[in-house]
């Protein structure tokens, strides 16, 4: 175990350390006695699930993917060149939390344009030193905008609106360097879930966490990224599932249960009807009204 300091560096729409419990409790046996040397995880986004199990299994290797090339650019950065991205973020924290809430307000959106606009001048597919300081920015839109969302237009755009935060936590350099550490076993994959493909195999644990399938049509969210994640998606990861199971690996996937709105929507107990199918409780925001929030169910899949 390195670190109990590791914990998601970002902010994330649908992140997992709710259900962190639920996951643990579900570790397959041959995990826990540390005869599964690789983890696997298509659908990084924060992290959290990532950073739980890393911290708390010895593996040998650990390959994490994301479609969203900026994400992926910010956990190499922190794995490769932390203590840059310290100064980085350590200078912008000065600039930004002694100003009043209108200059705030300027600041960011300044650093929001800024990030669209040289967009086009990042070299996603290698990394180099102009990485470390689009991080922080993305770090710091992350930590100030409304909601500590991710959310890109169909031009791939950053557009969330300015947060207001009295004291927004922009730097926490114990997270990152604890971050860091843990991420020295780990390859980092920008690409669709399927490129995790040849990564998988009997010596895997895996830990699908993809965009969730929305509730009812205003908890949609899968704005991470431009194109989406539409019911098709979803059952074209159902089938990537049972190509992985083929392998042996070891599989787990979560997403929503369409149950909690309408209990004849059988969508994924159809999808996964091979597999073992447990509901969870987790809190999840699906009314707008904050008087009807509470707690609804998730489900866990597994292959074992």
């Amino acid at each position: 175990m390195v670190t109990s300091s590791a914990k998601p560096f970002l902010k994330w729409a649908g992140g997992k350390t709710q259900l962190l419990d639920e996951v643990r409790k579900r570790i397959p046996v041959q995990v826990e006695e540390g005869e599964v040397p690789v983890f696997v995880e298509p659908f990084v986004g924060g992290g959290a699930v990532y950073f739980f199990l890393n911290g708390m299994f010895d593996f040998k290797t650990c390959h994490i993917f994301d479609i969203n090339e900026e994400l992926v650019l910010a956990y190499t950065v922190v794995r490769d060149d932390v203590e840059s991205l310290i100064h980085e973020l350590d200078a912008i924290a000065k600039e930004y939390v002694p100003r009043n809430e209108a200059a705030r307000k300027d600041y960011y959106y300044q650093v929001r344009e800024t990030f669209n606009q040289t967009k086009q001048e990042i070299d996603f597919s290698r990394f180099r030193k102009a990485w470390t300081g689009r991080a922080a920015q993305l770090i710091f839109l992350n930590r100030t905008c409304f909601n500590g969302l991710f959310r890109v237009n169909a031009q791939g755009e950053f557009n969330v609106p300015f947060g207001s935060y009295k004291k927004p936590a922009i730097l926490n350099a114990t997270v990152l360097r604890a971050d860091s550490a843990l991420l020295k076993n780990t390859e980092i994959h920008q690409g669709d879930f399927t490129t995790a493909g040849p990564y998988i195999s009997g010596d895997s644990f895996v830990y699908f966490d993809p965009p969730y399938r929305p509730l009812n049509p205003t908890s949609s969210f899968t704005g991470y990224a431009k194109d989406g994640f539409s019911d098709d998606e979803q059952r074209r990861l159902a089938r990537f599932f049972t190509e992985c199971h083929a392998t042996g690996g070891k599989l787990m996937l979560s997403n929503s249960d369409p149950r909690n709105s309408n209990p004849d929507d059988h969508f994924f107990d159809s999808l996964y009807a091979d597999y073992r199918i447990e509901r969870v409780p987790a809190k999840r925001y699906i009314n707008r009204d904050g008087t009807k929030r509470g707690a609804i169910h998730e489900i866990i899949v597994t292959n074992y």
